[in-house]
């Protein structure tokens, strides 16, 4: 996993263990990190490399460690004509942990931290990389919503980077903050944005923003399945859109323009919930087209819910036993990235199905995904699809013809047994000189 090549470290001999940490845990990422590392040595350079943290060593920051992976994002984003950049929040729980630094979570008897990250996509769902993330405790010296303002200003700095590239900020009901979008305006939009909105604002011109969006006619309706999740099927989906241009203040005496969009789902069965998103955008919209698009972007959302269940319960970060809270923050970053390579690697299989498995990983890797189920590999290189297929059925992934393709849960399981054979299958040729 070369996404930590180039990390200002301070020493090369630390870059070149945090690149070896990142194969470790990549390798192995529901273990523990002695667990994940080959030998105790190992083990103990990375405690080592976490300690570099403290103020008392090199004082190593995390976004160091994660700068050479948000350059290679940066160049994934440059191959797409729109990239969206999703946002959100996730609580750690770190209760009952002698961990310095942390504070209150929901309850005040849990103790842990947050981390907000900004997770690339395509909008066909492909994860591009981490861009972004902001970590605390509480308390702050700021105000916690102005996460979502600076998150949407780092966007609108990185679109700079990439005049071919027309990013679009994506959040959910939290992000709905006047300051934001006022933000975006005075900035004159270098980077879209799309917010499911959660207050039913007053107008400028009067009335309020819901019923003045109803109000508008329908464009036509759309349809599409929502996946099963749990104690919930998956189902059909028709919703009815409407869209209006409407005006906001804009923070200077002004107004400024935004389109609010609602998709309402009607003649839902028995014990099924409608399903209905009002969002706010400053895109323009005047077709049934354009405003299917941006439901479509607004549902690749769930993708940064899919990097958060990798990191807990993939990774099992909220495990993790590291004293203090900058040790902690240089584990997270790492974690990302191994999060965001399950979740690429899943994806990748959907989007480009097709593509050579030796675009992603070892001959050494896919042989023995075949041999671990004790089958021949293939004489021809597979496709990245059939070797993950196959991964994830070390992982219990029962590949029958109903069962779709694989999750990210199979594939992190799989991975763990396959990481462990390889090193094997290397050790033997190593000492036996094969």
């Amino acid at each position: 996993m070369d996404e930590f090549g180039g990390a200002q470290a301070g020493d090369a001999r630390l870059t070149k263990r945090l690149i070896k940490l990142a194969d470790r845990l990549a390798e192995a990422p529901s273990a523990s990190i002695p667990g994940a590392c080959n030998s105790r040595a190992e083990t103990q350079a990375a405690y080592r490399l976490f300690d570099q943290a403290r103020a008392d060593k090199r004082g190593l920051s995390w976004e160091a460690v994660l700068a050479p992976h948000m350059a290679r994002t940066e160049a994934r984003m440059a191959e797409h004509p729109v990239v969206l950049c999703l946002q959100d929040t996730t609580e750690l729980d770190f209760n009952g942990q002698a961990i310095k630094g942390l504070g209150k979570l929901s309850y005040e008897a849990q103790r842990g931290m947050y981390l907000h990250p900004t997770y690339a996509v395509s909008p066909q769902r492909l994860p591009l990389g981490i861009v972004d993330t902001w970590m605390w405790a509480r308390p702050l010296d700021i105000a916690e919503s102005r996460r979502w303002i600076e998150g949407y200003e780092r966007v609108a700095e990185r679109a700079g980077q990439l005049p071919a590239t027309r990013l679009v900020y994506v959040a959910d009901r939290e992000a709905d903050i006047l300051e934001l979008m006022q933000r975006a305006h005075a900035l004159s939009y270098p980077a879209d944005y799309l917010l499911r909105a959660q207050h039913n604002r007053c107008l400028p011109q009067g009335g309020k923003l819901w019923p003045e969006t109803l109000a508008a006619p329908s464009l036509g309706e759309i349809e599409f399945m929502l996946p099963a999740r749990t104690n919930r099927p998956a189902r059909a989906v028709r919703q009815t859109l409407h869209v209006r241009s409407l005006e906001l203040a804009d923070g200077h005496g002004g107004l400024m323009p935004v389109t609010c969009l609602i998709a309402r789902e009607g003649g839902t069965q028995a014990g099924h919930k409608p399903i209905e998103w009002r969002l706010l955008t400053n895109r323009a919209v005047s077709t049934l087209e354009q405003a299917a698009e941006l439901i479509d972007w607004y549902r690749c959302r769930w993708e940064i819910e899919t990097l958060f269940h990798v990191l807990k319960n993939g990774c099992r970060v909220e495990a993790l036993q590291l004293g203090e809270v900058k040790k902690l923050e240089l584990a997270l970053v790492i974690y990302l990235v191994v999060a965001w390579r399950q979740a690429h690697l899943v994806r990748l299989a959907r989007v480009h199905p097709d593509l050579p498995a030796s675009t992603v990983f070892d001959q050494i890797e896919w042989q023995a995904a075949w041999l671990l189920a004790e089958k021949d590999p293939p004489k021809k290189t597979p496709t990245v699809r059939e070797v993950i297929r196959r991964i994830a059925m070390l992982g219990g992934f029962l590949a029958r013809k109903g069962d779709g393709e694989p999750g990210v849960k199979t594939l992190w399981q799989g991975f763990a047994r396959l990481s462990s054979f390889v090193r094997g299958l290397e050790k033997i040729r190593q000492s036996y000189a094969l």
